[in-house]
């Protein structure tokens, strides 16, 4: 069990069994309470304009994504671009963290531009990654 607890956390990948090796391993470190996961980024940022309308959106909208890079129809990149025009609430309640396999530099200093990008991860989340993240 690890310290830091994020109570909703949503997971963004493509590959579903990425998405399940994830999820396991978030409910096995006990890092959160609920979980979502999308199978692409068009779902997860419909996902977020819907609860950004909802009186609830506090209690629904999730403290962390979990986002993959490489997607096809709009990839990580393009979610971000998108996600950077949502509310005020979204982008402050919701922390984006870059889950992907990918280890081309060019990758992460994209994502460093990013200011809604707070930490850049290789998959798959591990029980010591996790206890780091502090976001």
């Amino acid at each position: 069990m690890v310290e830091k607890k994020y109570p909703i956390i949503m997971l963004i990948d493509d590959n579903e069994i990425d998405n399940l090796i994830n999820q396991k391993m978030i409910e096995a470190t006990a890092i959160a309470d609920k979980i979502y996961t999308h199978t692409s980024a068009k779902s997860g940022l419909e996902f977020l304009h819907n609860m950004e309308k909802l009186d609830l959106a506090e209690q629904i909208l999730p403290n962390l994504i979990f986002l993959d890079i490489d997607m096809p129809l709009m990839d990580g990149f393009q979610f971000l671009d998108e996600f950077e025009k949502m509310g005020a609430l979204v982008k402050k309640r919701c922390k984006v963290i870059m889950l992907t396999s990918s280890i081309n530099p060019q990758d992460y200093n994209r994502a460093k531009k990013y200011s809604t990008i707070k930490l850049f991860l290789n998959k798959p989340l591990s029980f010591d990654t996790i206890k780091d993240i502090d976001v």
